[in-house]
């Protein structure tokens, strides 16, 4: 049995002019879930209620939660926390160890506007759909253009134009620096070239299912079936709220609510949701200029954010080991395809974890801007580079020692000796294949439609070519399967028709 809590940060979840446009609005909506198998949660929670007593005079209205910590705090990461801050944060982090169960989920609230706003625009062979809203939304957070932001509300039918007007005069500008914006001007251009009139949205409200769908994930690929999920209460007592209904609706079991001041757990998720929230809203700020601003320049971090003392560099080093070693898993952080700020932080604390010592920082410290710059624009290159690969990437859970199952059900040997080959006789031999693939030894494999369950058979060598051809097509959001297949063996070659 484990015990799961839920709790998150940056909530603003009332999706308008106001709220995108206002001083202290964020665009990215976080949640934490913290978990642990009940046997130890006797344990955390005396670990935990010693470390709030330590702490008392820190409480608000009767609870440590992360609003003990400002914004302006983190104006430089954690080079800008103060002796006090330091050391509740490292006694904080301390804590989480490999007992404690980590889920993170990053959502725009731009992102999901414009999905709805573009909801009748798919992936095509020729058009990457997917690319083209994160560009949107990218470019749209960079610049802040005023004449966008109304118009997504307040005129919907002119939004494109409004848009098309921006980028056109984005490209110009960009133009006094052609090295720098190249990317950003193919990548612009693309967006002109596809651009029509959109439907204004049916509705902006939220949707409070995402970061339990994630979780969901996350549960089965942990193999975790038995569990209870409690949610930090928020609206009327007596009243379930829509993030519990939510969690439900999505078929997750034993969920329930409770105030934070009566479980330490929600406390500890709020914690973790709002160190990061913060930290990401200080990158985000720290790596973008002026929107105002005509000069087309480089913006680095401020050198201030590596002048690390030995607790600051560990705080880092604490933070790493939370998010990306403890009880990894493919789904620990769950995000959408838009998702910079979120990487420019995990970059950063890769970046800031390869550090021995905080004197190590000092060598060629004046590069350190420069260089985590670089870790940050290689990590955004390959994250884009993935959006345009639209083939799924589902984790491999094993079933026995010998195979694991297809997402069509059919098992896959990881000794592919004992992989059935398909049987094409002489002529032609026609079957409904679901999917086609490779074995890590590059195999091609075809999964077809059996009774009573679905096969996977090894293809003959001579069709790797073929196999090649098909998924790079579903690669790029062309997806032929699945279909009726002819395979024919006509002396001693093969070939494949799709019906």
């Amino acid at each position: 049995m484990y015990n799961f809590y839920y709790d998150e940060s940056e909530h603003s979840r009332i999706i308008n002019l106001s709220t995108i446009t206002g001083e202290t609005y964020y665009d990215n909506f976080l949640v934490a879930i913290v978990g642990w198998k009940s046997d130890k949660e006797a344990e955390i929670k005396q670990k935990y209620l010693a470390f709030e007593e330590k702490y008392a005079e820190r409480k608000k209205k009767g609870e440590l939660k992360s609003d003990t910590f400002k914004s302006n705090q983190f104006k430089c990461g954690f080079a800008s926390f103060n002796k006090q801050n330091i050391e509740l944060l490292d006694e904080l982090l301390e804590i989480i160890d490999n007992n404690i169960y980590i889920y993170f989920c990053i959502e725009s609230k731009l992102e999901f506007i414009i999905l709805q706003l573009f909801k009748d625009y798919h992936n095509n062979f020729f058009v990457d759909m997917d690319a083209i809203k994160y560009s949107i939304v990218k470019t749209v957070l960079t610049y802040h253009p005023d004449c966008v932001l109304q118009n997504i509300y307040s005129l919907p039918e002119v939004f494109v134009e409004s848009l098309i007007l921006f980028f056109k005069e984005r490209i110009e500008l960009n133009k006094r620096n052609p090295v720098l914006k190249a990317s950003e001007n193919e990548a612009l251009s693309n967006i002109l070239m596809v651009l029509q009139d959109v439907k204004p949205p049916q509705t902006l409200s939220w949707d409070y299912h995402i970061p339990f769908v994630g979780f969901d994930y996350y549960l089965k690929s942990k193999k975790i079936n038995d569990y209870t999920l409690t949610i930090d209460k928020e609206g009327k007592e007596g009243e379930q709220s829509k993030t519990l209904l939510a969690a439900i609706e999505v078929g997750l079991m034993n969920c329930g609510e409770l105030n934070s001041k009566n479980h330490f757990g929600l406390r500890i998720a709020d914690m973790l949701a709002g160190i990061v929230g913060k930290l990401m809203k200080s990158l985000f700020h720290s790596l973008h200029n002026d929107s105002n601003n005509s000069v087309v320049s480089k913006t680095l971090l401020d050198k201030t954010w590596f002048k690390l003392n030995e607790k600051q560099l560990c705080l880092y080093k604490r933070l790493y080991h939370i998010l990306l070693e403890i009880n990894n898993d493919w789904y620990k952080i769950y995000a959408g395809n838009y998702s910079d700020d979120l990487i420019c932080l995990l970059a950063l604390l890769d970046y800031m974890n390869h550090f021995k010592s905080a004197d190590e920082i000092q060598k060629d410290f004046d590069m350190h801007p420069e260089y985590c710059n670089a870790c940050m624009c290689s990590r955004l290159e390959e994250h884009f580079n993935r959006i345009h690969n639209k083939l799924p990437v589902e984790p491999v859970v094993p079933e026995t020692d010998e195979y694991f199952r297809d997402n069509k059900g059919a098992k896959i040997y990881f000794d592919v000796n004992k992989q059935p080959e398909l049987v094409i006789n002489e002529g032609h031999t026609k079957y409904l294949v679901l999917s086609v693939g490779f074995d890590k030894d590059c195999n091609p494999l075809a999964t077809i439609a059996s009774e009573p369950e679905n096969k996977c058979f090894r293809l003959p060598e001579q069709l790797s070519e073929w196999a090649m051809t098909v998924i790079g097509m579903a690669k790029l959001g062309q997806n032929l399967f699945p279909s009726e297949v002819v395979f024919s063996r006509i002396k001693g070659r093969y070939y494949v028709d799709i019906l």
